[in-house]
């Protein structure tokens, strides 16, 4: 009879697969919090609540350095005028002509900044969780770069400067359009006009839901959305376009903060967090009884 092929225990061990290690653990800290991960709900709460907070005191708290921030202004306008394209004052006093439309862009000035900006962040955090933290260091770091303008560019706005015949919206219409105007300019930097954080936001926010969104007309309302808020700022002479500019600037860099830190543009980014398995090593067989050599 032939022989009986004996299985032994090197053999079995070597055909055995090997475990596969963690990727979690092969990783360091640096790059496990570089991976995108499922935002954790209090959490966002907690730190959106106190980076506005943040943010709003910083910016109060920049002097109010009125003079020099009415000087940059009037350069401001000198520089439009030379460059042919100082509408600002023709756009305030014609859409101010219209009472129903400009005490609309007065509440629409006051309120859609932040309701606006918080529904797309509520939309990331639902239907995008694994773009939504680098969509949110993109606003982060816009608003950041943000303060450093505000302390080294003191700027009035428009309806602040001296002889210029700037409406004031807010005031002629008693609307609560403006944290700068009325009855709540004490609380609030009425010389932190550049950069415009109402462009930057709201071109993150246009931006956000025109590379995200999957429905045709909410595109189109992303691109429109920065159009009319600039418009907006304008026809309430609350900013220059130049102040716009310098908001886009400050998002370009948001954008580069993300870009390094997560490796992509957050619309590259996958759309869901996949959460790692950790594969258990497979358990050893028991080894089997060897059978007796068959008799001759």
């Amino acid at each position: 009879m032939g022989e009986t092929t004996v299985t032994t225990r090197e053999g079995r061990e070597e055909a055995l697969p090997q475990a596969v290690a963690d990727p979690a653990r092969r990783r360091g800290p640096l790059s496990r919090m570089r991976t995108p991960r499922r935002p954790r709900f209090w959490f966002e709460i907690l730190l959106i609540a106190v980076s506005y907070w943040t943010y709003s005191l910083i910016r109060n708290a920049v002097p109010e350095q009125k003079e020099q921030a009415l000087s940059n202004a009037d350069w401001i306008w000198k520089v439009e005028q030379q460059l042919g394209l100082a509408f600002e004052q023709s756009v305030n006093h014609a859409v101010n002509s219209v009472t129903w439309l400009i005490v609309g862009m007065n509440y629409y000035y006051a309120t859609l900044h932040f309701v606006v900006t918080l529904g797309v962040l509520v939309w990331l955090y639902r239907s995008h969780p694994g773009r939504y933290a680098a969509t949110r260091t993109v606003l982060f770091s816009t608003t950041g770069v943000a303060l450093l303008g505000y302390y080294l560019y003191p700027l009035a706005p428009p309806r602040l400067m001296n002889g210029q015949n700037f409406i004031d919206t807010v005031v002629v219409h008693q609307t609560w359009g403006s944290m700068a105007s009325g009855d709540l300019k004490n609380m609030s930097n009425q010389y932190a006009a550049m950069p415009s954080m109402h462009i930057g936001w709201s071109l993150w926010c246009g931006l956000t839901i025109f590379a995200l969104a999957t429905v045709p007309w909410a595109r189109v309302l992303g691109i429109l959305y920065p159009v009319l808020t600039l418009v907006v700022i304008v026809a309430t002479a609350n900013h220059f376009w130049l102040d716009a500019v310098g908001g886009m600037v400050c998002l370009a860099f948001g954008y580069g903060v993300a870009r390094l830190w997560y490796g992509a543009l957050p619309h590259a980014l996958p759309r869901l967090v996949v959460p790692v398995q950790r594969t258990k090593p497979m358990p050893r067989r028991a080894e089997p009884e060897r059978l007796p050599a068959p008799r001759a």
